[in-house]
């Protein structure tokens, strides 16, 4: 669990070059709504293959604290892009679509229905409408930039911005420093501003007049309860200690990793920083936000052709 909407800043690379997939099904909905109950059940009908459409499912050592499959269900049915992501690395919305495009040419879905489900919206959008091209940036600019927002912060980027690039100044908020550094490090790969890039589309990788695409739409209070049931069960299932050993690594605390909900909280609890019943209260409370936030987000960037279905609705798509 994490962030709704994935990294509207980094939309690198696209899926051009392949033809889209057809009559694939994409299960959209907030946290804890059973998305996967309901791609396991699908995968089983159809002989599917799953595949994650959730920003922070990608990265290993999170199994827990980002509600990952069960082993035993990843073992029954074949599930890709979960897990395969250094904790270390900032993954996009491009490298997301880029590993899709990777899997449909190696034959990953040859005969296979692939079923995409996630919380992830712009992963979504992605699929079904592609991405613009973006330039390669060096790791030598990329660090530079991300070193500049932690010692001068965003506010003094975003003045460096508007110097250099006013357009994409006034489309980014002062606070927002992942887009102003994602701004400011393709105008210095490339020479060009951002905007010259998102110009162009690229190609998606699902075909969306064949596709099925469901959206679960739970009642709140009922998905309140789940969410405060799943996280004891996650505490069950070792969500502090999987804190504990993300913590050991010292990773840079703006990587997207660590923003895993529950994951500070716990460890915060873990140095005797809150008590921990209150850091439990604070991961509920944050998870019901975040769904909050995906439901709010399906509900205005989907459009008519996405089917809403109740939480544990039977669907049949014959």
């Amino acid at each position: 669990m994490g962030e709704p909407l994935g990294e509207p800043w980094d939309i690198s690379g696209s899926a051009a070059g392949r033809r889209p997939l057809k009559g694939a099904i994409l299960i959209a909905g907030p946290t804890a709504s059973g998305k996967s109950a309901l791609a396991l059940k699908l995968a089983r009908e159809t002989g599917g293959v799953i595949v994650n459409a959730d920003s922070m499912q990608v990265y290993a050592g999170l199994r827990v604290l980002t509600a990952r499959p069960h082993v035993a269900d990843e073992a029954e049915i074949p599930h890709l892009l979960y897990g395969h992501v250094d904790p270390a690395e900032s993954y996009s919305t491009g490298r997301y679509l880029r590993d899709v495009s990777a899997l449909a040419g190696d034959g990953a879905f040859a005969g296979r229905t692939a079923i995409f489900v996630g919380g992830t919206g712009l992963y979504f959008r992605a699929l079904i409408q592609g991405l613009s091209e973006m330039p390669e940036v060096p790791e030598e600019i990329r660090q530079k930039w991300r070193a500049a927002a932690r010692e001068e912060g965003a506010p003094a980027l975003h003045r460096l911005l508007g110097a250099r690039d006013p357009a994409a100044a006034a489309a980014i908020h002062e606070a927002d420093a992942q887009r102003i550094v994602r701004a400011l490090e393709v105008l210095e790969a490339s020479g060009r501003p951002i905007s010259h890039w998102q110009k162009a589309a690229g190609a998606p990788a699902v075909d969306a007049d064949s596709a099925r695409l469901l959206v679960i739409e739970p009642d709140r209070d009922e998905l309140a309860a789940r969410i405060a049931r799943r996280f004891d069960a996650m505490l069950d299932e070792g969500a502090l200690e999987e804190a504990r050993a993300i913590g050991a690594c010292g990773l840079d605390p703006a990587l997207p990793a660590i923003k895993a909900i529950g994951l500070r909280e716990l460890l915060a609890a873990d140095r005797g920083e809150m008590p921990f019943e209150e850091a439990v209260e604070r991961a509920k409370t944050a998870t019901r936000q975040y769904a909050k936030r995906q439901m709010t987000w399906f509900r205005t960037q989907f459009g008519p052709e996405w089917r809403r279905i109740a939480m544990g609705e039977a669907v049949d798509l014959r």
